[in-house]
């Protein structure tokens, strides 16, 4: 109500003149969902709570660094011992029970463009005493992440690193990820397509689709292949990747001198004089220094421990690319914005994807009338590196939500929408409303539209705002309380495919 003047004098009154504004959200803003090898700020536990950490610094001050993954040496049949390596070969070392990869995923997301995120760590993939660490899908119920998560406005994308080392439970929970980005209407999946050994693109597809269910496909995209990445250094693997004892190195490794150089590092070790007021700090670096100088001798004695290294190495670099992509959707958006495709843009730190897919290869990922579902491909082209050769979400039959960039626009639209409309609720529902709130629509959208996020040559091409009585609200929908806004969006779509029409013409002179 309007103020009474009672006494006599000149009264100031201030009016707005111009409607509110809408304020673009965060579009590119993923959640990594794994474990680490802590999760502690100034002694509080961080596990099953989602972090939000814009650097790899704060990733490595809060949650550690990564797990040490132990290969062991297969044996031959009917022996405990390993035997002498004579021709070593990559089959010769198996493979840890578990692969912890959200470490590495996190560095290969902040050398892809990655900024601010958030880190829901399930735990610590160190384990307890002498127990091994188990990748287990239990742990996100007993944890109850999704509902957490729906408490957390900010994350726009959702990774699932750690999980992909069983498929069949990692695809399970992929079908949680799209039911919870469907319910929140402003998230969206990235998935990886887990192949098994020696199986071929197309068989690694088909159990994909089959296994990743239909709700809310297009809330979510997949890639394939896996990546060779350059992440993981060599000084970041040594002799304690191998679950072995030293003793056992001199049968193993077959170099004339590898004997002497192990007995001189033990006898070193033990001549140690370890002094009454060691710290723990100066403990670990101690016993780091000792075990560098025996890798780095073993490294000068055996050509054979370098292959394995290097084996090792490479093993440790194979990485699933959603974290990968997840870099590349935050760099996209912040060069270009979210309407543009995450697509055609090299990888960083990623020296080939694991299979070299040719033309006729994608032909069936990228559309598969059957299933309908897309998956993005990841492709080597000389000259250019390892390029996204995809855009499509998993609903690639739908014109609607075919394209990855036209579903994350609507998101951002919709959540800017969302936010800046809840200053309205419980005005009046009346013409004054109804104009301020078209006029507050109209200016975030000709702005998306000067920016080229629509498709239109003058604005009224590009969209259409209608909000009134008699236009989207009938005289029942005000007296039970709706006021109903109609947008209409021209959304820019990636040109897929381009096609040259060539034809020869008569000569004319």
């Amino acid at each position: 109500m309007a103020k009474t003047n009672k006494t006599p004098g000149v009264y100031i009154e201030e009016k707005n003149a111009f409607p509110g504004s809408v304020a673009a959200v965060e579009t590119a803003v993923p959640v990594f969902i794994g474990y680490t090898q802590k999760a502690e700020l100034n002694g509080r536990s961080l596990t099953g709570k989602a972090f939000r950490i814009s650097s790899l610094t704060e990733y490595l001050q809060y949650f550690g660094s990564g797990y040490l993954h132990r290969f062991s040496f297969k044996k031959n049949a009917g022996s405990s011992a390993p035997a002498p390596i004579v021709n070593f070969s990559a089959d010769m070392l198996e493979q840890p029970a578990e692969i912890f990869y959200l470490y590495n995923c996190i560095r290969l997301f902040f050398s892809n463009g990655g900024g601010n995120c958030y880190i829901f760590s399930l735990g610590s993939c160190e384990g307890n005493g002498n127990t091994k660490p188990v990748i287990n899908k239990n742990d996100l119920v007993k944890l109850d992440v999704f509902a957490k998560l729906e408490k957390e406005p900010e994350p726009t994308l959702i990774v699932l690193p750690d999980f992909v080392n069983e498929r069949t439970e990692c695809y399970s929970l992929y079908q949680d990820v799209l039911k919870h980005c469907g319910k929140m209407q402003s998230r969206f999946g990235i998935f990886d397509v887990i192949p098994a050994v020696n199986e071929t693109t197309t068989d690694a597809c088909l159990v994909f689709r089959t296994a990743i269910g239909n709700d809310s496909l297009n809330y979510g995209a997949a890639y394939y292949p896996w990546l060779n990445t350059n992440i993981v250094q060599d000084y970041e693997i040594s002799f304690l990747n191998l679950d072995i004892a030293t003793e056992d190195l001199k049968i193993i490794l077959t170099e004339n001198n590898v004997t002497a150089v192990i007995d001189a590092w033990n006898a070193a070790k033990k001549a140690v004089v370890i002094p009454i007021t060691e710290t723990i700090e100066d403990a670990r670096l101690r016993i780091k220094r000792e075990n560098n100088s025996l890798h780095q001798s073993l490294m000068a004695a055996s050509p054979t421990y370098v292959q394995i290294m290097t084996e090792i190495k490479n093993r440790l670099n194979l990485l699933p690319p959603a974290a990968a992509m997840a870099g590349i959707y935050t760099m996209v958006d912040n060069a270009r914005g979210v309407w543009k495709a995450p697509a055609n843009i090299s990888l960083s730190n990623v020296i080939s994807p694991a299979v070299n897919l040719t033309h006729d290869d994608q032909e069936n990922m990228n559309i598969d009338a059957s299933s309908g579902k897309s998956i993005n491909a990841i492709r080597p082209f000389i000259g250019k590196g390892t390029l996204v050769w995809g855009a499509r979400t998993l609903d690639g039959n739908s014109q609607e939500w075919r394209y990855i960039n036209v579903r994350r626009t609507i998101t951002m639209i919709e959540q800017s929408l969302k936010l800046a409309c809840r200053a309205y609720v419980f005005e009046p529902n009346v013409s004054n409303t109804w104009v301020t709130m078209k006029s507050m629509i109209n200016n975030f959208l000709i702005n998306l539209w000067q920016q080229g996020a629509l498709a239109g040559a003058k604005p009224e091409e590009a969209f259409n705002v209608q909000i009134g009585l008699g236009t989207t609200m009938t005289q029942n929908d005000i007296l039970d309380g709706y006021l109903r806004i109609s947008i209409m969006l021209a959304l820019v779509r990636p040109a897929e495919f381009i096609v040259i029409t060539v034809q020869q013409r008569q000569q004319q002179s």
